[in-house]
């Protein structure tokens, strides 16, 4: 196993070359209103470990350049595909009919376990804000909304985690 340590994790240099060499998924994840700017930048690593399409970062989130998003992203802002837009359902929607399906991870009344969706391509993971969650305009045109089933004493994880999971299911279907 290779062990890098904090300076060797923060110094990739990015290659734009290399970068649009790199063979994306058809995975797009969405932010509404995220405001963690550690989970931005850490939901940027995520992005590129699975190689995503696009980061599309919505509303209230803060966007790189950002001192923050870099140091908890070890620089993969600039690998990957990413863009603003003001109003999230505005996205969503676009996206929607242009054939992406959309999937919500949160907690709702109309949600499945994560592990009990199929999951179609192109489509878009829309996480949201870590108090308020995602949007309710969002949840109600999501083709499914899933949520990580809590068994503990706990009610819900990170917003950067919950997506983790979901991304590592999703990517079984790949």
């Amino acid at each position: 196993m290779v062990k890098l340590n904090a300076r060797e994790l923060r110094t990739t240099e990015v290659d734009p070359e290399k970068a649009k060499s790199i063979k994306k998924n058809p995975i797009y994840i969405i932010l509404d209103n995220v405001l963690d700017t550690y989970n931005v930048g850490s939901i940027f690593r995520l992005a590129d470990a699975v190689a995503a399409e696009k980061v599309i970062l919505c509303g209230e989130t803060l966007t790189p350049p950002n001192s923050r998003i870099k140091k908890a992203s070890i620089n993969t802002t600039g690998w990957v595909n990413w863009e603003y837009q003001k109003n999230t359902i505005d996205i969503v929607k676009k996206l929607h009919s242009d054939g992406v399906k959309i999937i919500a991870v949160e907690q709702d009344k109309r949600s499945k376990p994560f592990y009990k969706v199929t999951y179609e391509f192109p489509l878009a993971i829309v996480v949201g804000h870590e108090t308020h969650g995602v949007s309710k305009e969002v949840l109600d045109i999501a083709d499914a909304i899933v949520e990580l089933p809590m068994w503990g004493v706990n009610k819900s994880l990170n917003v950067m985690v919950s997506l983790g999971i979901v991304l590592y299911e999703i990517m079984k279907h790949i």
